[in-house]
């Protein structure tokens, strides 16, 4: 069976590790896509060579750009990799741009889909990623779910059919890779952390950045607890490595992830 794996982001890089060794090891025929959502070293490469992924079949290189450019561009140019591979499944990971771009280019070809992690909710429509992950949801032939609660999610939209509750991918990814970081990794001691000694806290979403309000921040909301725990934030900000629209600013973050 050939089966081709759209990837753009951070966290379907971390889940396409060990589902991709799992469908090489079953003896089917994985095409890696990689859209480029994420292109520099820090946001990809790092992944490909620490979670040992095979270079990508394509590299599709969209980049940047606002959210319906960069769809169109990442369905146009998936759309011309479906052509050319005609593929008997299109595999599909979270809930990014990459996610519904290759969704709606299997869809419209007619190629089965599979979605990884399906099933999950916010409930806020303001996010671009709900809708991404809604719409992709409908899309698919086989949604597979990490818990529960993201089948019932499924089924009050109607969907049953297809459904498989099969575990979180990005757990896997730890079992796998624990070991590794434990041998490699330098974090704690560049922290001067110790270990289980520490909470981490990580700003990612707009809506936590911006407007910029300090008392909400993660490591505010640790402090005001009470806890013998240090906390610790990793946030993923703007290149000028301000946090936006606010007197205050995280500057030079370091990175969780070694």
């Amino acid at each position: 069976m050939k089966v081709v794996s759209v990837v753009g982001a951070r966290p379907q890089f971390i889940k396409a590790a060990p589902m991709g060794k799992a469908l090489r090891a079953a003896g089917h025929t994985e095409i890696l896509v990689h859209t480029g959502q994420h292109y520099d070293d820090e946001m990809s490469a790092v992944f490909f060579r620490d979670l040992e992924i095979p270079e990508p079949n394509y590299n599709l290189g969209v980049g940047s750009g606002p959210h319906g450019w960069q769809t169109g561009q990442m369905l146009i140019r998936i759309e011309e990799v479906l052509l050319a591979e005609k593929p008997d499944w299109v595999l599909v990971y979270g809930d990014t741009n990459s996610t519904l771009a290759g969704a709606l280019a299997a869809v419209k070809l007619r190629i089965p889909l599979a979605h990884v992690e399906a099933g999950l909710r916010s409930f806020n429509r303001e996010m671009p990623e709900e809708h991404n992950r809604v719409l992709t949801d409908h899309c698919s032939d086989l949604l597979f779910c990490p818990t529960q609660t993201a089948v019932d999610n499924l089924a009050r939209e109607g969907i049953t059919q297809g459904v498989h509750l099969v575990g979180d991918t990005m757990y896997d990814a730890v079992l796998q890779f624990a070991e590794v970081a434990r041998q490699r990794s330098t974090i704690l001691q560049d922290l001067e952390l110790e270990p289980k000694g520490y909470l981490l806290a990580t700003v990612h979403r707009p809506y936590n950045t911006d407007p910029w309000e300090p008392a909400q921040h993660p490591g505010c909301l640790c402090r005001n607890r009470r806890t013998d725990y240090s906390p610790h934030s990793s946030s993923h900000v703007p290149k000028d490595g301000r946090v936006r629209s606010g007197q205050s600013a995280i500057r030079n973050p370091q990175s969780a992830i070694d």
